[in-house]
């Protein structure tokens, strides 16, 4: 497995609403580590230092090893709740993971070649369906991104799942379709705000017209 960001944690000796709030007033943030076949252990980290990771992107898809006293675990953010409020941590589950574990994360798509892209000169627009794909990777060995070329896409073309080049071990949790990922749509044409109005006079017009007639029509039948 390669190097993960260290997380120091020190062990929790009494769980519940009562600990974790008093942890909460002190700094730190309560968690859990589970999985493996071997039992949980209840933890608490620097909430300081939670941030600055949770910040650097990604959280929830990376591994990290997570330092409790001398032991380390290799793990993967599972869950995740924040404050309603102030969007701080209040608690983190944690997942032990080997570099053959086999896991299901989100992987971002990213775009290549948008600037070059044949229907996107012509004028189309990029629809995104999926910024986001849920694929199965090995712990070890997680993407960073999904990335997708679009150079010779034209307006019409819709970008699935079997035309990208996956990372080695990489599969997508969907398995039973061929699923849309982008499309490139037909360029939207504004109204011009001048034959707007040109066919509002028109309109005006007509009904005028048609107001008048009816008239003559009625006097004549007087």
């Amino acid at each position: 497995m390669s190097e993960n960001a260290v997380l120091i944690a020190e062990t929790r000796d009494r769980v519940g609403k009562g600990t974790s709030r008093a942890l909460r007033r002190d700094g730190r943030t309560p968690a859990v580590i589970y999985g493996d076949k071997k039992d949980p252990i209840s933890i608490s980290l620097e909430t300081k230092e939670l941030v600055k990771t949770i910040n650097h992107g990604a959280f929830l898809s990376s591994v990290f090893t997570v330092q409790v006293g001398s032991t380390k675990h290799n793990v993967l953010p599972r869950d995740m709740q924040l404050h309603p409020i102030n969007d701080m941590p209040v608690h983190v589950d944690f997942l032990r993971v080997s570099a053959k574990s086999q896991i299901a994360v989100m992987v971002a798509v990213r775009f290549l070649n948008e600037e070059e892209c044949v229907g996107l000169k012509r004028g189309g627009v990029l629809n995104v369906v999926r910024y986001e794909i849920e694929m199965m990777v090995p712990a070890g060995n997680i993407p960073e991104a999904i990335e997708i070329d679009l150079l010779n896409y034209d307006i019409g073309d819709s970008v699935h799942i079997s035309e990208v080049n996956l990372p080695d071990g990489a599969a997508p949790t969907i398995s039973d379709r061929d699923f849309t990922i982008a499309t490139i749509a037909s360029p939207t044409v504004e109204p011009d705000p001048e034959d707007e109005e040109a066919a509002e006079d028109e309109d005006g017009v007509e009904a005028e017209e048609g107001s008048e007639e009816a008239e003559a029509e009625e006097t004549g039948e007087e």
